[in-house]
């Protein structure tokens, strides 16, 4: 290869034109760049910091006063569980991927009382574990129980 300007090795081709592939048609200039698109180096990085990001909190322990009132309202719930009362149910769930996990605030009818495994069924399918439960509210526990 010779040199001609000013220690440029590829000062003698640089001017010329691309030679053409008699097998393969010149592809535009805006396609060229989308051949990579789907390539992405980093495959699930967004998602792995998205969860990291991703906030969770711990399950409190209840006080002996919130366990008792709440083994009150199971048991008026069990006898009741027949009618089927509708009631708001304050829960955690514990997270799939991380530690901790989110209280939630269910809203529904009674399905069942299960004392053996300790849980409640929700006619929309919900299912609670008593361990689970942080607040049960409903129109049959007015006047009933004190609140805090």
């Amino acid at each position: 290869m010779k040199n001609t300007d000013s220690g440029n090795p590829y000062a003698d081709i640089i001017h010329l034109s691309r030679p053409d592939s008699g097998k393969y048609p010149h592809m535009p200039m805006e396609k060229r760049a989308a051949q990579f698109s789907p390539f992405a180096a980093l495959t699930g990085h967004r998602a792995a910091i998205w969860e990291s990001a991703r906030l969770t909190e711990e399950k409190h322990e209840l006080r002996e006063e919130e366990k008792t009132a709440i083994g009150q309202k199971l048991h008026l719930l069990h006898r009741q569980q027949r009618e089927q009362p509708e009631i708001t149910v304050t829960h955690f769930v514990p997270d799939m991927k991380k530690q901790g996990g989110q209280y939630v605030k269910v809203t529904g009818h009674v399905k069942k009382v299960d004392v053996h495994d300790g849980r409640l069924v929700l006619a929309n399918g919900n299912e609670i574990y008593f361990d689970d439960i942080k607040e049960l509210e409903g129109e049959l526990f007015e006047g009933l129980f004190e609140t805090d």
